[in-house]
């Protein structure tokens, strides 16, 4: 006789083995003793006259999910409605949940909570923005940055290129050269993380404007390369960029903006030029 899976097996003199009737009950699973973590959360509503305010909430990490948006989500529903936040995806691709974490600018849908429990962890608004209430910084100006840089493929003959007749070619290593740089979801992380962009974020586009710019500028498709340059040939667009690297450091996509804006700094000295596409375009549309 052995035991399987608990049970008692008999081993018939045929060989075949045959469960017995009579089954060993498992012991009941102990519960797992409370694991408590403490959350201080920055709350402001602009409606109560308040001032701003870190609020405490403790959430046993049994009863809870593994990132910190997961204990937002809980305080939400069982403690606290009032608690405010954006969230969408929940991993990692739209941005909207980027917020300062334990000092840190991230993602909350895909930053772990710390498990030590002898210690909170301590989550605000990103940094040196207008906040709008609790969790929720006031974008408008990191988007209008973003749309005064154009972010879309430019062509010369606009007009008298039927759009939809030809594809746009790009060679395998131009298309290479984007790799890095399409992948930024604009959450904001890296421009909030900046000192520079903290002291001149009216005039200084920020790390995260700024690679998308150098993404746009290094396509092979865009032909308005030169025009894109120009708008940025003044003291605080790109300048303002002191190579502090907070921006490389803090990107939860693990993107490189530093190393983008400094490519944009030698496009506009004269030290580089944007090279000729590989593959033209511009014959399928005659």
């Amino acid at each position: 006789m052995a035991l399987v899976n608990g049970s008692r097996v008999i081993l018939a003199r045929n060989g075949i083995r045959a469960l017995s009737t009579t089954s060993i009950s498992n012991q009941e699973a102990q519960p797992k003793p409370a694991r408590v973590k403490t959350f201080e959360v920055y709350r402001w509503n602009p409606e109560d006259g308040k001032k701003p305010h870190m609020q405490q909430y403790k959430i046993n990490l049994n009863e809870c999910g593994p990132m910190i948006l997961d204990a937002l989500i809980k305080i939400k529903n069982e403690m606290d409605q009032t608690l405010t936040f954006r969230r969408s995806c929940r991993e990692g691709i739209c941005g909207s949940c980027a917020m300062n974490i334990g000092g840190t600018n991230t993602l909350a849908c895909i930053s772990k909570i710390d498990t030590n429990t002898s210690k909170s962890t301590k989550i605000y608004p990103l940094p040196h923005m207008y906040v709008l209430r609790d969790l929720i910084p006031d974008m408008n100006n990191f988007y209008e940055q973003y749309r005064s840089i154009q972010p879309w493929l430019q062509r010369k003959n606009e007009a008298t290129e039927q759009k939809g007749k030809a594809q746009y070619l790009q060679s395998v290593e131009d298309r290479t050269k984007l790799d890095g740089l399409y992948e930024c979801i604009l959450c904001a992380c890296c421009s909030t993380s900046c000192p520079s962009y903290w002291w001149n974020g009216d005039k200084y586009l920020g790390p995260a404007v700024l690679m998308q710019a150098y993404r746009w500028i290094i396509d092979s498709r865009d032909e308005s390369t030169q025009q894109r340059l120009d708008k940025m040939k003044d003291k605080f667009s790109v300048y303002r960029c002191h190579t502090i690297m907070n921006c490389t450091k803090t990107c939860p996509k693990g993107l490189n903006p530093g190393r983008a804006i400094a490519e944009v700094k030698k496009l506009l000295s004269g030290l580089a030029t944007k090279p000729a596409p590989k593959m033209e375009t511009a014959a399928l549309h005659k």
